[in-house]
């Protein structure tokens, strides 16, 4: 009989709720766990950002090379010092007059993911291989204004 006082005594202490010991495991444990997850997440988002960087500029490139390609086989004429190239990046989006037709290279300049922005840097045949800033002449090539470095030790102005 006073095992069932004991027991019935027992279940209604334990039924209103955890003690305060409970509640610093448990809060200790969310604590070691979302700390072990911020950097996880951090380095998840870096990664995608890089992903969309290669993703963008591979677009621009190549959107630069069917330009080209289309001047070279003569469908529209350009500037006499372009070297066939695009006068600059909006060139692409807003395309260009074949024989009554336009065509056009990009939907759109994408965003730059590491500065936000739809800005980027172009360089152009007569530029340095190594410059920062666009003669104007025409776009050779793109690349982020980002002075970020990425997951594998080398600047995203490189890429």
């Amino acid at each position: 009989m006073k095992l069932q006082t004991f027991m019935r005594g027992r279940s209604a202490k334990s039924s209103r709720g955890f003690t305060l010991l409970e509640l610093m495991i448990a809060t200790t444990i969310l604590i070691a766990l979302s700390t072990m997850a911020v950097p996880l997440a951090r380095l998840t988002i870096q990664r995608e950002k890089e992903r969309l960087l290669r993703a963008d500029l591979w677009q621009m490139r190549d959107a630069i090379d069917r330009y080209k390609d289309a001047a070279d086989r003569n469908l529209f004429q350009t500037k006499v010092d372009s070297q066939n190239y695009p006068p600059d990046l909006e060139t692409l989006v807003k395309g260009v007059d074949v024989q009554g037709k336009k065509l056009r290279f990009l939907r759109q300049i994408p965003t730059d993911p590491m500065t936000g922005t739809t800005e980027w840097g172009m360089r152009s045949m007569q530029d340095d291989p190594d410059s920062d800033s666009w003669g104007g002449q025409s776009v050779f090539d793109v690349f982020t204004k980002s002075q970020g470095t990425g997951l594998d030790g080398t600047k995203y102005k490189d890429w």
